[in-house]
């Protein structure tokens, strides 16, 4: 590989993970050990690249696509693409795996006793993305966050060694539910991609056609339809607050980060009348420090 060639390959993985800036809660915060840090990050690596397979956000015959065997024209087709992925995902724990950021979460899943069932679910969810874009009912989208939400905090727990049936349990409540709050802010964008994560039952019962959807702003049954979401998502990340409990020092802190992101969002589309359709509703910096300390008290008064 030539020098040049290299350095986009580089720039690539670093674009990557710099997206980890961008999401509702801290990925790999300061306060944490360093080799938290690197694992968490080496997992993110996975997760963000797998969604921008899935997403169709990386350019056909770039860096990503050529690490992994791709021609250009393999590249433009997402489930190719994401087939190619599994396989070098299947190096990692057998093997030497091609693209950089898995040969980056190679020592994480080997130091860590990782297996590959919750990458596989990422990759899954993604697949599931390019063949399912309407979700009839609520269970149905709690199977799709299953797939797509739930392996990330599993993998969390499995990192830092504090994984028991309980806490799997309880993460599972916060991960689906931050997977939830994201839908709710992407509603335009998602259907700009033809997805609707608004379970369709729940649309008729609003009487929210998809036109009102593809609208510049939300009309009053939408609001009442993104309110009623919210508040199941709201639901879930109280019930999971007892993993915040459970866990001491810093990995207490990281898991109430990760509840809170998902609060201090649902802050912002309350703030925005629920009117998601002018864009995604961003959390703001104090909105998310106050969510932090309300969730540390709520994890200490239920502890």
């Amino acid at each position: 590989m030539t020098d040049t060639r290299q350095a986009r390959t580089d720039a690539s993985s670093r674009a990557t993970l710099g997206k980890a800036a961008d999401e509702n809660f801290p990925v790999a915060p300061f306060f944490l050990p360093r080799a938290w840090r690197d694992d968490l990050m080496a997992v993110y690596g996975f997760a963000r690249l797998v969604d921008d397979i899935g997403d169709g956000d990386l350019a056909p015959g770039g860096a990503d696509a050529r690490h992994l065997g791709l021609a250009p024209e393999a590249a433009e087709d997402r489930l190719a693409f994401l087939d190619a992925f599994e396989a070098d995902l299947h190096r990692v724990f057998d093997g030497t795996p091609r693209h950089p950021l898995l040969r980056g979460l190679r020592p994480t899943a080997l130091r860590c006793g990782l297996t590959p069932e919750p990458f596989l679910g990422l990759i899954a969810a993604n697949r599931q993305d390019q063949l399912v874009g309407r979700y009839e009912t609520y269970d149905d989208l709690l199977a799709y966050c299953a797939l797509s939400a739930n392996p990330v905090g599993r993998l969390v727990l499995a990192i830092t060694g504090t994984d028991t049936p309980e806490r799997i349990r309880r993460s599972d409540e916060i991960c689906t539910a931050l997977q939830i709050v994201e839908h709710l802010q992407d509603v335009a964008e998602d259907l700009g991609n033809d997805r609707i994560y608004l379970p369709a039952e729940d649309l008729k019962r609003f009487h929210v056609t998809e036109s009102d959807l593809a609208r510049p702003t939300a009309g009053a049954s939408v609001r009442a339809l993104i309110a009623f979401e919210a508040d199941r998502a709201r639901a879930l990340l109280h019930a999971g607050t007892p993993l915040v409990g459970s866990v001491h020092g810093r990995l207490r802190l990281l898991l109430a980060g990760f509840a809170a992101g998902g609060l201090a969002a649902l802050d912002a589309i309350t703030d925005a009348g629920f009117d998601v359709l002018t864009g995604p509703p961003k959390a703001t910096k104090p909105s998310l420090m106050r969510q932090v300390g309300a969730v540390l008290l709520r994890a200490r008064r239920e502890g």
